[in-house]
């Protein structure tokens, strides 16, 4: 993968801003009480120092804090070994910092079936937490959410292009929602704030996705570089062709080694939002909320088995919901949306 790293490699770096960032997901977001139990999982590819602050936060907050790290695995969505699998079973609250994330799996499953609270922050490192989460108003990104959550349900169709071509239309299912919000409730399940997912109804997707941000994983694609893009083209929800130059090649070959139909599949339409994402670094989980971008992934999801899971970012979308245009180029049009983006102060967005 590629990486735009924007860390400095220092016990210091942005060490304040990071305790504060870490304070605010354990007490504002994930909601950890006194005496609950916190799991910090990560694996050797993800940033130590983010996990060190959880756990002195945690501590101060009067909770019992375990970090687990282990060796990075060879792709996404593995099992992870059997003791981290066991450790979350009895956690109150897991934060999965790992770079390759174990969020679609069966460990995952059984702990948020026994009412274990899960933020997945996959390869979260200190510049990103500070940025997306400690600068960030969350109660203002929250209600922007909510908002985009209020148009996607209330609408029938939407369409989704972007001038490098993409044309992309599906009739909604009324199933968007927030994976962003406040973990109120056992066994959450909490992604960095600043993303709306939906999934259309999956027979009625048609046309084409030209990607020009990133895909992942593979690792060996990640952020794509210069002008170049890979479409997919898709018919009735899942992918049947792949087309472009050599980032095609390297994907088409990917999606066919595993001999699973069900990773051509949609999973979820993803809105991003997070004004702390001012650039594609190559970690997932701050790529799909690039601000104003839509990812698209395929393959696992909550309730559909598949070999892994895989998204696509395009950049600068325009959609439409019942033919009215809410985002323009990556702006967001819809007068409502236009007001909460100015509230948050995104650039852009102001008169």
């Amino acid at each position: 993968m590629n990486f735009t790293i924007g860390t400095e490699p220092t016990s210091s770096f942005y060490s304040f801003e990071l305790a504060a960032a870490t304070h605010k997901l354990l007490n504002d977001i994930m909601l950890l009480r006194r005496g609950e139990e916190l799991v910090v999982s990560i694996d050797t590819a993800g940033d130590w120092r983010v996990a060190q602050s959880l756990a002195e936060q945690a501590c101060i907050l009067g909770a019992i804090p375990t970090l687990i790290r282990y060796g990075t695995q060879p792709a996404a969505q593995m099992e992870p070994p059997k003791p981290l699998g066991l450790a979350i079973q009895g956690a109150d609250v897991w934060i999965d910092l790992s770079v390759q994330y174990i969020l679609y799996t069966e460990a995952r499953r059984k702990a948020t079936e026994l009412g274990c609270r899960h933020a997945c922050l996959a390869g979260m490192d200190v510049d990103a937490m500070v940025r997306t989460i400690g600068q960030v108003d969350y109660p203002k990104l929250i209600a922007l959410g909510d908002e985009i959550v209020r148009l996607l349900n209330s609408s029938n169709t939407i369409q989704v292009t972007c001038n490098r071509g993409t044309y992309l239309t599906a009739d909604l299912d009324k199933n968007a929602i927030q994976p962003g919000g406040i973990a109120t409730e056992r066994g959450a399940l909490i992604m960095l704030g600043g993303q709306v997912g939906c999934l259309p109804k999956e027979e009625t997707i048609e046309g084409r996705i030209v990607i020009d941000g990133s895909i992942w994983p593979p690792d060996d694609i990640g952020v794509l570089q210069g002008e170049e893009t890979v479409t997919l083209i898709i018919k009735k929800g899942s992918i049947v062709a792949v087309e472009g130059g050599s980032a095609a090649k390297v994907y088409r070959n990917w999606l066919g080694k595993f001999g699973d139909s069900n990773l051509y599949r949609m999973a979820h339409y993803v809105f991003g939002f997070n004004p702390g994402v001012p650039r594609l670094t190559g970690h997932i989980a701050e790529d799909e909320r690039y601000f104003g971008s839509m990812t698209f992934g395929f393959g696992a999801m909550a309730d559909r088995i598949a070999a892994t899971h895989t998204d696509c970012i395009v950049l600068f979308p325009s959609v439409s919901l019942d033919g009215i245009e809410i985002q323009k180029n990556g702006k967001y049009m819809h007068p409502s949306l236009y007001d909460l983006c100015k509230s948050l102060g995104v650039r852009g967005y102001q008169t």
